[in-house]
């Protein structure tokens, strides 16, 4: 920048700055005009009105406390679990949901699914073999999806099976 540019540019800066400086008589004046008006009077808290207690009177209805269905006997022991003892194979750590079937090959009669998992990793199962959280094991596999049954716990202490399919991702 020139010298005569900078000197200019200066000079112009000072102005305005010299312009923000004033009286301001008048805004204190407002200020303390309104320090000086009186507060709204604050309005009283309301009562609040006594509780009284309700006593509940049957008069032949039933009570509020038991159910009106009875309770279903929890079978905890119908003979399904899923093999604690079984070493869990590597398509159990995923949910079924998260697993994608890229296809299908055949090899000397056996057929096998390409089990996409969410880390990329692409797996080669078989019937019987094991898959997602809920204990699946494949019972087909076709150019359609992969047929499973997964063994899930039914909220009574006991556990169902569920049949579940990953379709070909497409």
């Amino acid at each position: 920048m020139m010298p005569y540019k900078r000197a200019s540019a200066i000079a112009g800066l000072c102005l305005v700055l010299a312009g923000c400086g004033g009286d301001d008589r008048d805004l204190q004046n407002f200020v303390a005009e309104v320090k000086q008006r009186p507060a709204a009077p604050i309005e009283p808290i309301p009562e609040i009105a006594p509780y009284t207690p309700y006593t509940y009177e049957p008069d032949g209805r039933r009570t509020p406390f038991t159910p009106t269905t009875p309770r279903r006997e929890v079978n905890r022991n119908n003979g399904l679990a899923p093999d604690a003892d079984r070493p869990r194979e590597a398509l159990e750590a995923f949910p079924l949901d998260s697993l994608r079937l890229v296809g299908t090959i055949s090899s000397r009669g056996v057929t096998y699914a390409l089990i996409q998992a969410p880390d990329g990793v692409v797996h080669r199962v078989t019937r019987g073999a094991h898959l997602g959280q809920n204990y699946g094991e494949i019972d087909g596999i076709s150019d359609n999806g992969v047929l499973l049954t997964e063994i899930v716990p039914d909220g009574l202490g006991g556990y169902i099976r569920r049949p579940a399919t990953i379709a070909p991702s497409r």
